[in-house]
């Protein structure tokens, strides 16, 4: 016979500033999530308008915006004003029985401009003067372009479309896959990010954590959003690129897919104490019932993602070490087990 698995003494967590982290935790529970969404803070930094501006002006009002699509459609192809030409086939009757007639009906899309707003996530050398760009767009989601002779001494782009900026773009959309650039307008160079190693490394953390887990073309302007304040913040307030900071941006990317962990009660039976671990499978915290296939989870790791989820990117709160570990784990997990995805480190690793 088995022995049986003995099972860790249920630790109560304090109850000081229990309903003020319960009330924030409530905000970001699974099944409450959509219910709540005008409380959570997170996604002032999801759905508020990018900030090109100073620092100071980074709080935003609380308030999430959201929407739901009724109309069945390409709603892109509307907004890019692409021509469509109908073209139109008559047919005889079927099987000589000229009672029964049908017309087909065939789409032909027709090339033309596109105009949006991007992010470069990334820019990879093609041929001699080329590059291909992966682009992040608020109507389009990610999408590629080429910019052809970008690299030439006298290119029109100069350093537009380098990795971090934010630029308005003129593209033609052709029978291919990518775009091409024709013209390109920077709104936000974000030279700040390029002065500080540290910067530099959050800023393309972040660019390739929205790569990987929004890699499809449908629009996500919040993802968009979020990655646009992400950038400005680095950039603007160099003390910003921290382990917490990285985290508490992936935590938000997590709201935006949909993957929000459960933070209010059990994952899996829905008790709001002993409250002991994290359950990447169940998607959230589980208590001393549920713990099977749970790593321990700590309090203060569970105040810092609450926290962190109910405040802006600016003012995302510390921890220590151990919670930012448990944290970036549970995090990581989470994508593993529902999105088959796995990141790089929030964090480069320290050097001996």
């Amino acid at each position: 016979m088995a022995t049986p698995r003995p099972r860790r003494t249920a630790t109560r967590w304090p109850s000081s500033g229990a309903d003020e982290l319960g009330e924030a935790a409530r905000a970001v529970g699974g099944r409450q999530l959509r219910e709540a969404a005008d409380q959570l803070i997170a996604d002032d930094d999801l759905w508020e308008r990018h900030h090109p501006c100073a620092l100071g002006e980074f709080c935003a009002p609380v308030g999430i915006h959201l929407e739901v699509d009724l109309l069945v459609g390409d709603a892109a192809l509307g907004k890019q004003g692409l021509r469509l030409v109908t073209i139109r086939a008559a047919f005889g009757g079927i099987d000589g029985d000229i009672a029964h007639n049908f017309t087909k009906y065939s789409a032909v899309l027709m090339a033309g401009p596109v105009k949006t707003d991007a992010i470069v996530l990334r820019s990879l050398r093609y041929g001699e003067a080329d590059r291909i760009l992966h682009l992040y767009t608020p109507a389009r989601g990610r999408i590629g372009a080429i910019a052809k002779g970008v690299r030439r001494t006298r290119s029109r782009f100069g350093g537009r479309l380098e990795p971090f900026c934010r630029v308005a773009l003129i593209c033609h959309e052709g029978r291919g896959e990518l775009l091409t650039v024709t013209g390109a307008e920077t709104l936000e160079s974000h030279g700040g990010l390029r002065d500080h190693a540290a910067t530099l490394d959050a800023a393309a953390r972040a660019c390739d954590a929205v790569a990987r887990i929004f890699e499809t073309s449908e629009p996500h302007p919040g993802v968009y959003n979020l990655l646009a304040n992400e950038l400005t913040l680095l950039a603007t307030d160099p003390a910003q690129a921290t382990p917490a900071n990285a985290l508490a941006f992936r935590l938000k990317l997590l709201v935006a897919a949909g993957l929000a962990p459960a933070l209010a009660s059990c994952a899996s039976c829905g008790v709001v104490e002993n409250l002991v671990g994290y359950s990447p499978s169940a998607g959230g915290v589980v208590c001393s019932a549920c713990e099977a296939g749970a790593f321990p989870f700590a309090q203060e790791t569970h105040s810092f993602m609450t926290q962190a989820l109910a405040h802006p990117l600016a003012q995302t709160p510390q921890a220590s070490p151990r919670a930012l570990r448990e944290a970036d784990r549970a995090i990581s997990e989470t994508l593993e087990h529902h999105a088959h995805l796995h990141l790089r480190p929030a964090t480069a690793a320290p050097s001996r």
